[in-house]
């Protein structure tokens, strides 16, 4: 699978060791930075994952930040974008599994890099069920999104 990885200068250290992992279990990694811990601001990386799934240059997104909320708030105002901040190994399948998540994002001074890695594992082997409950949720997330795009 084709990876999309970005994060800001709290999650640098971390992204840098996904990398490698991600590597490891096999897949492609698009990285989008940041490339140093040098501060930066966690809404452009959000806006470059957001992108990259957008244009099909990658099928799913890990973000990164010190807590992951604000990167996770960020990714979430993209269109079709589906951002979950997760800590936990069942939010890893179960937003994939019932709410079709590309995008996880990691607190990397909340988790540890041992979990992180359960994480994304998880997450990467996840797949929507296309449950038709899953599938008319989904439609109705879609139509708020639609519904205030332009106000």
């Amino acid at each position: 699978m084709l990876v999309a990885l970005a994060s800001d200068h709290a999650g640098f250290e971390l992204k840098q060791a996904l990398a490698l992992y991600l590597k490891e279990l096999g897949h492609e990694v698009l990285d989008l930075g940041t490339n140093s811990t040098a501060p930066v601001d966690y809404p452009d990386f959000a806006e470059a994952i957001g992108l990259a799934i957008r244009e099909r240059r990658a099928e799913r997104g890990i973000l990164i930040c010190g807590s992951g909320v604000g990167a996770s708030v960020a990714a979430n105002k993209i269109p079709g974008i589906r951002a979950g901040l997760t800590h936990d190994t069942y939010s890893a399948h179960q937003g994939v599994e019932h709410d079709d998540m590309n995008v996880i994002v990691l607190g990397a001074r909340v988790i540890g890099s041992e979990m992180a890695r359960e994480l994304v594992r998880t997450f990467l082997s996840a797949e929507f069920t296309g449950e038709e409950r899953h599938q008319r949720r989904l439609s109705k997330v879609n139509e708020l999104e639609t519904r205030y795009r332009n106000e």
